[in-house]
């Protein structure tokens, strides 16, 4: 009973060290450089990184053209587009003969 008893306290010691060494942290070198490609992409893709910020931007149109465009857009979703037919895709044209 006793041998029986120290094994088992051998066995629960020895998965809760496995358990717990689960949570130690040591950075690797992928974890070092975490993020690096994704912050490297937007500065690639970046236009113009020294931009001027938004108090500096002057505008270019004047507010009849602008309104004309906004209301050009609104009408542009007053007709509503024909729902396709959706029964005769992969049809074939019908002109073959059954086998």
């Amino acid at each position: 009973m006793k041998d029986f008893s120290m094994r088992a306290n051998s066995v629960f010691c020895f998965s809760a060290w496995l358990a717990l060494s689960a949570c130690s942290h040591y950075p690797s070198a992928i974890d070092q450089h975490f993020g690096a490609s994704v912050r490297d992409v937007v500065q690639i893709q970046t236009a113009n990184p020294q931009q001027p910020t938004p108090t500096q931007i002057t505008a270019t149109s004047d507010g009849q053209s602008a309104k004309s465009a906004i209301d050009r857009y609104q009408k542009s979703f007053d007709v509503i587009p024909p729902p396709p037919n959706v029964f005769n895709i992969g049809v074939g044209s019908g002109s073959g003969t059954a086998p």
